[in-house]
């Protein structure tokens, strides 16, 4: 008999397999992404409306870092929107990359820089009240280079099924978000997705 993988902590969403926190974030949408984002006018570049809206997402979950986050291709992804609530300005989110058009804001799609990588796998939200309790993600380079403890996170899906990438509130203290921070976290999500789409027609 297969033995059963042990639970995660309690919490909302917590229900969820260990194995599949465990797999690599395969990403079979990478192409249709990067198509998808240049028909919405989503670029590497500083978008002072998303900076706006990360300072909202970390306002009404009380984290102290939040961002908007898009997957560019299959290497990078680019944090479009950033709050910092202990400076009140963007926070450059880890070391930048090489030719970095943003600096501080692109980082390696790689799934021991950042968390938001298994969002976008999972299609579904991620809350990790206290990271130090998920051995997969204690040790990710973010984790120690902000020094934060906790994450909630929730997938970018547009109309056509695409993951466009995520939003995402971070603090450095473990933080009960509980039902309210997903509720909130998912409809921001969903609010964002409707606005670059709307957004997108008017141009068009």
């Amino acid at each position: 008999m297969a033995a059963t993988p042990p639970h995660p902590s309690s919490g909302p969403e917590s229900g969820i397999a260990v194995r599949h926190l465990l797999l690599p974030p395969e990403d079979p949408q990478v192409r249709t992404r990067s198509e998808r984002l240049r028909a919405l006018g989503i670029e590497a570049r500083p978008d002072t409306e998303l900076d706006a809206f990360a300072r909202e997402l970390a306002q009404r979950t009380g984290g102290c870092y939040a961002g908007v986050n898009f997957f560019l291709d299959a290497d990078r992804q680019y944090f479009a929107g950033l709050y910092s609530a202990a400076q009140d300005t963007p926070v450059h989110m880890g070391p930048p990359l090489l030719q970095d058009p943003v600096p501080g804001r692109v980082m390696p799609r790689d799934i021991d820089m950042g968390i938001c990588p298994h969002v976008v796998r999972r299609r579904r939200a991620l809350v990790l009240e206290d990271i130090r309790d998920f051995p997969r993600f204690a040790g990710n380079h973010v984790v120690d280079a902000i020094g934060i403890h906790s994450y909630l996170g929730a997938p970018l899906i547009d109309s056509t099924g695409v993951v466009l990438g995520t939003i995402c509130v971070v603090d450095q203290d473990p933080q009960p978000w509980g039902r309210k921070g997903l509720e909130t976290i998912k409809a921001m999500a969903a609010e964002l997705v409707e606005r670059l789409e709307e957004s997108a027609r008017r141009r068009s």
